[in-house]
């Protein structure tokens, strides 16, 4: 999402309207995708390095699905 809209791509989520929660502001995709790693530390479901590596691996998978769009 990020190649496609850009790392200073800010917008609204309003995804837990239904549950009575406001809209939430986000910077970039990056912000959420870091919100989202670490909640799960804290979460106890996964450890630091899980987080970390999952991460990368994330990021490895976005760039190869950007090279298969390429061509």
């Amino acid at each position: 999402m990020t190649k496609l809209f850009g790392e200073s791509f800010s917008f609204n989520d309003n995804s837990e309207k239904e549950f009575g929660l406001g809209a939430r502001r986000f910077k970039s995709f990056k912000q959420v995708a870091d919100e989202a790693a670490i909640s799960r530390f804290y979460g106890g479901i996964h450890y630091r390095d899980a987080i970390e590596n999952g991460q990368e691996q994330g990021k490895q998978i976005g760039g190869f699905i950007i090279q298969k769009l390429k061509l």
